[in-house]
């Protein structure tokens, strides 16, 4: 593989498209800095703007293009006001997910200091764990944007719920050497699987899987928990946890709540990894209210530039993409610390702009 990288940039809706240019421009003053080939972005059109356009949510070929390239990165897709005729949002990631298996989805959720807390409890400034989404299956395998087969009538709707046992061993060893990484840098090592096992048969499924692909792995500790009660633990006491591991819907609902336990959205980054292909997006959405306005918070996206940078680094065997990641994440802990960084999000007085500039002297 060529040292030289090229990246597919999706930079979406809303202000998809700020965050997505204070992350490229974040991401590429770390690789610099490693002293690394600048990479080179490809750009996709695709999102709600673009369908409301053309009518397709992804320009002609893009998919293709997207997943032979090194890496994919996106801003934030979707418009309020943009919908398929049966009420569902346009999304073109959906489908990303779906074509090239992305099973892995990585939520991290990690306190900064002088950013907002929303636990009085003391502890909770030490929250650091991950929540991993399987982002292929699970209830969001018949979303409508695939295009699969459910009952419909003007009386019932049902939607189908899948897991498989190939793409939920992918899962499960995916989060076990999460772990085992998070163990070796000072974390817990604890992978925990999240299911409702005692009311769905494919719940008790996942669940089996867990407990057969847990003994491989030895030095990790493994537990459950009923969705339900994760909920109510990662407001009880998030802090004693450290990988979580679950289905795609529970997933969705979850990785919410724990951005909502740093400060908010705007520090909710993500990446979704297959077997050969990586997305990176903030996780939050594209806010179009606020478009352009120089508000929002980069954060979110830069640090799933930082995934990014780790992602090639696995995939190319080349260290210095991790040297890169870890110059943006010291910049972002460094900023907090400092309270350099203060966030319109956060009540702040430092928009996009200042955010994004502050990072490069950060950086520097």
């Amino acid at each position: 593989m060529s040292d030289r990288l090229s990246i597919a940039l999706i930079r979406g809706d809303g202000i998809g498209v700020d965050v997505a240019n204070a992350a490229v421009t974040v991401v590429d003053a770390a690789v610099a800095k490693a002293g690394l080939p600048a990479l080179t972005y490809r750009e996709i059109t695709a999102g709600a703007g673009y369908y409301k356009e053309t009518g397709r949510d992804i320009e002609p070929g893009g998919e293709a293009r997207a997943g032979e390239l090194d890496a994919i990165f996106l801003g934030a897709i979707g418009l309020p006001s943009v919908r398929h005729d049966d009420g569902t949002e346009i999304t073109p990631h959906l489908r990303l997910r779906d074509r090239y298996g992305l099973y892995a989805g990585v939520r991290p959720v990690k306190a900064y200091p002088n950013a907002p807390r929303r636990l009085a409890d003391p502890r909770a400034a030490g929250i650091d764990m991950v929540i991993l989404r399987e982002s292929t299956e699970g209830l969001f395998f018949s979303a409508a944007t695939h295009g699969r087969p459910n009952f419909s009538s003007d009386d019932e709707v049902r939607d189908t719920l899948r897991i498989t046992r190939p793409t939920t061993e992918k899962l499960f060893h995916f989060g076990f050497r999460l772990a085992e990484k998070r163990k070796a840098r000072g974390r817990p090592g604890k992978l925990t699987c999240v299911d409702k096992a005692n009311v769905f048969n494919s719940m008790a499924f996942f669940r089996k899987i867990f407990d057969e692909v847990s003994p491989k792995y030895p030095d990790v500790e493994a537990t459950h928990n009923y969705v339900d009660a994760q909920a109510l633990d990662l407001i009880r006491k998030p802090w004693e946890f450290d990988v979580m591991v679950m289905e795609n819907m529970f997933g969705d609902i979850l990785s919410d709540l724990g951005g909502g336990l740093v400060g908010g959205m705007g520090m909710a980054a993500c990446a979704e990894i297959g077997d050969e292909v990586g997305l990176f997006q903030p996780a939050h959405g594209s806010a179009p209210d606020i478009m352009g306005q120089d508000k929002a918070n980069p954060l979110a996206a830069v640090l799933s530039g930082a995934l990014m940078l780790d992602y090639l680094a696995e995939r190319t065997g080349n260290q210095r993409w991790a040297e890169a990641a870890e110059f943006v994440e010291v910049a972002v802990q460094s900023g907090f610390e400092e309270n350099r960084l203060r966030p319109i999000e956060f009540g702040g007085d430092m928009g996009t702009i200042a955010v994004t500039k502050e990072l490069l002297e950060l950086l520097d």
